[in-house]
């Protein structure tokens, strides 16, 4: 029999083939980002951020490597966003630069994103697409619905995407809050509906895999903060996360309920709560709110300030109130302060350090640690085992967390009846492919983080973060020498300038040693050719190195300046 039609090459069946890659989020906290390939289409799903770890001395934010994408940058088409969190959508500015492309996202998220656009210049040229839950976007070969989901931010989504392969299951962010203070509650049935079509594999949020149970209902926090207004006669002082919306509302309502004003402190807050209000999730009488300028015409027990600051940011507004540099809000015996968020890992020390200083002032404190005070937005094992049996995916893909959270995920997907060689742990940059309902790995693509340092994207590399760290912790040593460049005769110096590394009594000593064998290098290369100054300068580095390490075991960053005249 004769073909009916023209095959297809090696080339077009691969470009046929569905693609999931992952860039941010897999094996990591942050910095979430997932690629959909099919054909000459490419649909990018969120572009978070992560805040510095401890080893990245000033640096401000991490980003995800958009070096992939850059390569193909004729098939990138869209991006959704699924929900406002820093950890979604801290990124766009920076992706919108390389690729400018509509970005869908509900309401409350594109509203904050506009503001990061503004911020970077970007608005005018942007194209923001509102969405809906409910609503259907055809994107190419993909036809994505969106997906009600409750989280610790309002309008948040889960995603179906509707491919030629079958049907995907991106989760987002969420947990199964039956109870939401908002009624937001995570749209089950949607995803059930999904479930008896048939699921070709399922994203799912790994954050809490961890965790036993169920996450704690928002209304039980409400029950807290009630006992808390409740009970206290000074002013309350609550710090909690800008974008969680939910419980900014809750605490409005006590407010109202026990007759205080309220004062929304830090720029963010003021940012997210006028937000909030102009979509209608923030509702509050007109004469609650009140300025700094008022609060000292007020009594105390008529006073609550909303604030930014729950993990302990240097510039925050409650950093500057513990620290007594806030301008007008200043911290006293009878002051409540209450920490409305979990402690993130890595922030520990710094948030300890402002509840001291909140106790010495005078204050009283109330954290998780101590208090049912906050719960997590991210679903916990028994949620998600829920989704797992609802969603029925032939596939399971754990997303977002670090690695033992995928595991953990991946056991629990096992648990519910799913056979091993249907699961998948992957990291960023695999290429997860589907084919004739069929899951396989392909190849390996870049994918990595960049540094952003103030207004610098990418130029702060490991060199330059190693030279950080061993200027935080070591110190500098500065060589400083002119010379004659055709004698090679010294004209200045040797001087040694040390900043951090060794106290004054002790440094005019070592100092004066180390001259010595900067002159002893200089004498051993002198010959009938003219001195290399760069291979001077080179072994100045590597004797002064092994000097110092002898003499007081650190590695100070050494720099000699040889300036030829």
């Amino acid at each position: 029999m004769e073909p009916t039609g023209i095959e297809s090459t090696p080339r077009e069946q691969e470009l046929a083939k569905l693609k999931v890659i992952p860039l941010g989020g897999l094996g990591e906290i942050g910095l979430n980002m997932m690629v959909l390939e099919y054909d000459h289409y490419m649909l990018v799903v969120d572009a978070g951020l992560m805040f510095p770890e401890a080893y990245m001395p000033g640096v401000d934010l991490v980003i995800p490597d958009f070096q992939f994408l850059e390569e193909h940058k004729d098939k990138v088409k869209s991006i959704i966003l699924t929900h406002g969190h820093e950890d979604h959508i801290g990124a766009v500015p920076f992706f919108l630069k390389k690729f400018n492309i509509p970005v869908f996202g509900t309401s409350f998220t594109i509203e904050l994103v506009k503001e990061k656009l503004r911020e970077h210049g970007l608005l005018e040229e942007a194209i923001l697409q509102k969405v809906k839950p409910g609503d259907v976007t055809s994107f190419g070969p993909f036809e994505v619905e969106y997906i009600r989901v409750n989280h610790s931010t309002v309008d948040g989504v889960g995603l179906a995407i509707n491919t030629p392969e079958g049907i995907l299951i991106h989760s987002g962010d969420f947990k199964v809050d039956q109870t939401p203070v908002d009624g937001q509650v995570t749209d089950l049935g949607r995803f059930a509906h999904y479930g008896e079509r048939g699921v070709l594999a399922l994203f799912s949020d790994s954050t809490n895999a961890e965790k036993e149970g169920y996450t704690l209902s928002e209304s039980e926090v409400k029950r807290t903060l009630n006992g808390l207004f409740e009970s206290c006669s000074g002013r309350l002082i609550i710090a909690v996360f800008a974008s969680n919306i939910t419980r900014v509302q809750q605490i409005i309502d006590l407010a109202v309920k026990y007759n205080r004003k309220v004062l929304f402190s830090g720029r963010s807050m003021r940012t997210n709560i006028r937000i909030g209000k102009e979509e209608g999730f923030i509702r509050m009488p007109a004469d609650t709110e009140i300025q700094e300028r008022t609060v000292k015409l007020l009594q105390d027990d008529q006073i609550v300030v909303i604030t930014t600051g729950s993990q302990g940011e240097p510039m925050s507004s409650l950093t500057r109130m513990a620290r007594d540099r806030h301008k007008s809000l200043k911290i006293k015996t009878g002051d409540t302060v209450i920490f409305s968020s979990r402690f993130i890992p890595g922030n520990e020390k710094a948030i300890t350090s402002i509840i001291n200083n909140l106790y010495r002032m005078g204050a009283e404190v109330v954290y998780e640690k101590v208090s049912h005070i906050h719960t997590s937005g991210h679903a916990y094992r028994e949620e998600l085992k829920l989704l797992l049996n609802i969603v029925k995916p032939k596939y399971f893909i754990p997303i977002h967390g670090e690695y033992r959270h995928l595991v953990k995920h991946t056991q629990l997907a096992r648990e519910t009846g799913m056979p091993p060689d249907c699961l998948q742990v992957v990291e960023n940059g695999t290429c997860i492919c589907f084919e004739n309902g069929m899951i396989s790995l392909g190849e390996q693509v870049h994918s990595g983080r960049i540094l952003v340092d103030g207004k610098g994207v990418g130029d702060v590399g490991d060199m330059v973060l190693r030279d950080r760290r061993r200027l935080s912790g070591d110190g500098v040593a500065i060589v400083l020498l002119v010379v004659d460049e055709k004698t090679g005769e010294i004209l200045y110096g040797p001087e040694i300038l040390s900043r951090g590394f060794v106290f004054e009594d002790q440094v005019g000593i070592i100092l004066e040693d180390a001259k010595e064998v900067v002159l002893e290098i200089l004498e051993d290369m002198r010959g009938p050719d003219p001195i290399d100054w760069t291979l001077a300068g080179s072994d100045i580095k590597k004797r002064l190195k092994r000097f110092f390490y002898k003499i007081i075991e650190r590695r100070p960053l050494i720099l000699p300046i040889i300036i030829p005249v």
